[in-house]
């Protein structure tokens, strides 16, 4: 697997291709964003029609990025469901999948906007968690240190050989790492948005994900 290591406030982490973050001294494993059951909440308020599948997607993408490192430890930052109750409607097949990426990992689900309250599945429940030096919640706060969240989806923009080109992001400063959207069909926030130009200091990079992710200069417009 390519990833992309750096250093964030001691720890030695990885950004992976998928867009998860892998912290090897912890055996942690760190998603954002999940939005399980997004097409089927939108398809039933007749929202824009989008691929059925994208839970299990979401999932195998989890699945193999979990084998991959070896992780024994999760952290979901939040709005893991897009909509409150959205756990309790799962078909049993999907249901039964999370149960077994579950099996025998400590699992964190961080309460998110989308799904406020505790879900009906295994694993512990909370607003936040700290482990060593970093905080995993899933909206930043204006004056963070070592936090990790998500919630915004960022997304870089830039040109390429005369091509556009846009891709989910970590964004990172000396304070706060950002994750973005792990979910399949989540879209994104550009990161020249002025909240996120607001919260993320000068000089920050944002880390594209992809098959090869990679560092440059967050692009501020």
């Amino acid at each position: 697997m390519n990833t992309l290591r750096f250093t964030f406030r001691g720890a030695e982490l990885a950004a992976l291709p998928s867009g998860a973050l892998y912290w090897e001294d912890e055996r942690l494993l760190v998603v954002s964003d999940l939005h399980f059951g997004k097409s089927a909440r939108l398809s039933a308020i007749g929202g824009a029609a989008l691929p059925p599948y994208e839970t299990q997607e979401t999932l195998l993408r989890l699945e193999t990025d979990l084998a991959e490192t070896g992780a024994a430890r999760v952290i979901c930052l939040g709005d893991s469901f897009d909509a409150r109750g959205i756990a309790d409607e799962m078909p049993e097949r999907e249901r039964l999948w999370i149960a077994r990426l579950q099996a025998g990992r400590d699992w964190t689900w961080i309460e998110g906007n989308h799904d406020p309250g505790p879900v009906a599945l295994g694993g512990s429940h909370r607003a936040e968690l700290r482990v060593r030096e970093l905080a995993f919640r899933h909206i930043a706060t204006p004056d963070a240190e070592g936090e990790v969240s998500g919630h915004y989806h960022p997304k870089a923009r830039l040109r390429l050989r005369g091509r556009a080109l846009t891709r989910p992001c970590f964004l990172v400063d000396r304070a706060r790492l950002i994750l973005p959207a792990y979910g399949a069909y989540t879209g994104g926030l550009h990161c020249d948005a002025a909240v996120l130009t607001g919260l993320m200091a000068p000089g920050a990079t944002a880390i594209l994900t992809g098959p090869s992710p990679v560092a440059i200069p967050m692009p501020r417009g």
